[in-house]
């Protein structure tokens, strides 16, 4: 496949997963935005397998046991999860999403002739930045969704509501001083600044979601 047709069909496929995660922010064009969803992941897997299509037999076929298994899984959890659960759902999908990403970033720099970006010790430097993102952000996100599962899930069945909005004000001061206090972190003013802007914007969400929750009379 022609590289250039190829960036295009990413560029397609990045837009209908936005288009995706719009369409899921809504009960009324969640149907929607699935569908988009579903589009998008068989363009870029369409397009990955025509750059780079497996090198045998037996590689093809761990190709399509592997789609195989993950759509079971996913069909199963989609019919049995009720709604109410979908909090816990999309946290517990996030980090399985980040160690993807950091598997696909480990195989890349143990093989990177299998993904054309050069040879061991000697990858190119786009790729190694490219990768290094990958791992940055993937390891976060698998960390940063694990926590959120297992701690929001215990504080929602043990707690309030507002308490428990309470803990994602909380959280960047504790950060904060846990970084100074055990990390011998510099604590200037780009670093209140920054504490400020998330305190800002944290408020402005908790104050928007309670000004659009209905009131029952």
């Amino acid at each position: 496949m022609n590289a250039n047709l190829a960036a295009i069909l990413y560029l397609v496929a990045g837009v209908l997963f936005i288009l995706s995660l719009r369409g899921l922010s809504s009960p009324a064009t969640s149907r929607q935005g699935n569908f988009f969803g579903m589009i998008g992941m068989a363009i870029a897997v369409v397009t990955t397998l025509a750059i780079h299509p497996p090198a045998d037999g037996l590689a093809w076929l761990l190709v399509i046991l592997g789609i195989a298994i993950g759509g079971s899984i996913g069909a199963v959890i989609a019919r049995r999860v009720p709604m109410t659960s979908m909090p816990e759902l999309v946290a517990a999908f996030h980090s399985l999403v980040g160690m993807a990403a950091v598997l696909v970033a480990a195989g890349a720099f143990y093989a990177p002739e299998a993904f054309g970006i050069g040879t061991p010790g000697h990858i190119h430097a786009a790729s190694l930045v490219e990768m290094s993102l990958g791992v940055a952000i993937g390891a976060l996100t698998f960390s940063g969704s694990v926590i959120a599962f297992l701690l929001y899930y215990w504080l929602v069945q043990n707690m309030n509501v507002t308490n428990t909005m309470l803990i994602a004000l909380v959280t960047p001061v504790v950060a904060v001083t846990l970084g100074v206090l055990v990390l011998n972190e510099e604590l200037n003013w780009r670093t209140l600044v920054g504490g400020a802007m998330i305190m800002l914007g944290i408020s402005l969400v908790v104050l928007l979601r309670k000004k659009e929750a209905p009131v029952l009379v």
